[in-house]
């Protein structure tokens, strides 16, 4: 697989954020269409929201293919994010690492994305049914 070759696909976009000592800050899932690559830059993902007349918002991804796995055929829900995907081409998941502690009012904080490359577990949290 190459990047041009996600160009149109849907996936569903898993993200799990930890603190400087490895510890689960949060999770949020997103879902939506590719809508342009680049080797530098990264992978953008027009989202979908769960209002269609609310404007779609972008979201980019590392370059990374190794976090794009085959989705299974399923309908994907995640009720908190209304996430909500039928039969996505892709499911992608990552592992963001804060690398330094908090930092003040308006000064960079530097974050690490880590390509998850393990398959990811459908019809847990996922929510494949």
């Amino acid at each position: 697989m190459n990047l041009e070759e996600l160009i149109a696909k849907t996936c569903v976009i898993g993200v799990s954020y930890f603190d400087t000592n490895g510890e689960l800050m949060k999770q949020t899932q997103f879902a939506g269409q590719v809508l342009k690559v680049d080797a530098e830059l990264g992978i953008t993902v027009q989202l979908r929201h769960t209002d269609t007349s609310v404007q779609q918002a972008d979201f980019i991804v590392p370059p990374n293919l190794d976090a794009w796995f085959k989705a299974p055929p399923g309908h994907y829900k995640h009720a908190p994010s209304g996430v909500d995907m039928e039969n996505p081409d892709y499911l992608v998941t990552w592992n963001v690492y804060r690398t330094q502690e908090n930092k003040p009012e308006g000064q960079h904080e530097w974050w690490e994305w880590v390509p998850n490359t393990e398959r990811p577990q459908v019809g847990q949290d996922a929510g494949a049914g």
